[in-house]
């Protein structure tokens, strides 16, 4: 042991009293708008089906169809592989993978549309359309066969369909009470939101549905779809999508970046509307930044490029819709919209290899961070969150086992998740 040193200081104890007190608005402020990640499961995707189009079967027909479309273009691990371009290593495990995905859980996010995939119908039609799908949903988490996460995208807070898409979402969450309560995976979505007053808006029609029915004050949560240039950029000059999220006093749950009326908003031609076009990134990126430690998550958006018709043309949708799923991922857009059952193979096939590629790295970076071994990379608690983000998303959409990451990693689940969501004060893990 080295000499003691002495340790001496200079300031009174009443300054950083002081300060501390100068500081409690700060505090509160920080603690109100930046709680961080809900520690929730994040599904990879929002499959989108028009109102008067969804059935009981669904979502099994969804996942057999998929089955189908790898039965006939791709029947095989190596035959998938070499479409997407999966190494030779993660070719079995990926394949394998995808196939009880679809087999058990083919959608992990459903929205029943009643926007622009359902268009203008008689009242009636609408109201009908609406009370079914209440029913259905409520069967469907009451049976088994729902998915995670289901809701509704109503009509948009804009005037000349403001009336209508009030009446549906009042119409769907009083079905729901109806035949028993709101169940735990319901999510609504407002779409083409251009200012913060719209969720305002549609706070205080949600405020009035649970005082009318007795329930707790914020329970209906929402997201809010991003598909007008003036959601990004106000006339002001200010990121609308900011404040946005502070208008929905807690309730936003995600933003969804809408591709095709976003790209149409700022002038792209039909040709080139993509999510990887430059205005797609440069919407997202802001998205991105408004939304980071808020615990709102942000979704990308979809392509329009459907895999159907003969194996050549379903092989090129395919990869494009694989290609854009990784670049997301790799981005951070873990979720993203599916239009066609020939998606989902891809966006399970991408999903995957991200995660499994690069589970052993993640495993060995975060156990050496744990266990103070240091290695070739330095990292910081920032990034042991992150790891631990990462693994996971993973386990959460069947990528990776929990067994397998706990063995990698000597971590528990409960330990993966105080790391993804550090609470105040020290971190305790459970050593390997």
């Amino acid at each position: 042991m080295g000499q003691q040193e002495k340790v001496a200081t200079s300031l009174a104890g009443t300054v950083s009293e002081e300060i501390s007190a100068s500081l409690t608005t700060v505090d509160a402020e920080l603690a109100r708008r930046y709680p961080g990640d809900p520690g929730t499961r994040q599904p990879v995707h929002t499959v989108y089906v028009p109102g008067d189009v969804f059935e009981p079967g669904t979502l099994r027909s969804w996942g057999d169809q998929a089955l189908a479309a790898l039965d006939e273009h791709a029947p095989d691990a190596a035959s998938f592989a070499a479409v997407l371009g999966i190494p030779e290593a993660l070719a079995g495990p990926v394949h394998d993978r995808v196939r009880a995905k679809l087999e058990r859980e083919p959608v992990e996010d459903l929205r029943i549309d009643f926007e622009d995939g359902y268009g203008p119908r008689p009242e009636a039609e609408e109201d009908e359309a609406a009370a079914r799908a209440a029913r259905l949903v409520s069967e469907a988490y009451a049976n088994g066969t729902a998915a995670p996460y289901m809701g509704i995208r109503m009509k948009c807070m804009e005037a000349g369909v403001r009336d209508r898409g009030i009446r549906t979402t009042d119409v769907f969450l009083t079905g729901l009470m109806a035949a028993g309560g709101l169940p735990e995976g319901l999510v609504l979505t407002l779409p083409k939101v251009t200012y913060p007053e719209q969720v305002t808006a549609f706070v205080r029609l949600l405020d009035a549905f649970e005082k009318a029915h007795g329930l707790d004050a914020g329970r209906i949560g929402f997201e809010i779809q991003i598909e007008t240039s003036q959601s990004i950029l106000a006339a002001d000059g200010t990121a609308a999508v900011a404040r946005m999220i502070d208008a929905a006093q807690g309730r936003a749950t995600g933003l969804h970046y809408g591709t095709f009326d976003y790209s149409a908003c700022v002038g792209v031609s039909a040709a080139y509307q993509a999510s990887d076009h430059p205005a797609a990134d440069h919407a997202k990126a802001v998205m991105q930044v408004a939304a980071a430690g808020t615990g709102v998550r942000v979704s990308d958006g979809s392509t329009n490029v459907l895999p159907v018709g003969p194996t050549a043309q379903v092989h090129e949708a395919w990869r494009l819709h694989y290609g854009l799923t990784r670049r997301a991922l790799a981005r951070a857009y873990y979720q993203g919209w599916d239009m066609h059952p020939g998606h989902l193979p891809t966006r399970y096939a991408a999903v995957y290899a991200f995660y499994r590629e690069g589970l052993e790295p993640a495993a060995a970076r975060l156990a050496a961070y744990v266990a103070k071994a240091g290695g070739d990379v330095m990292d910081e608690p920032a990034t042991a969150k992150a790891l631990s983000g990462y693994l996971l998303r993973g386990i959460d959409c069947g990528a990776l086992d929990t067994a397998e990451v706990a063995r990698l990693t000597g971590l528990t689940r409960a330990d993966l998740d105080a790391f993804a969501s550090p609470r105040r004060g020290d971190l305790t893990v459970t050593a390997p």
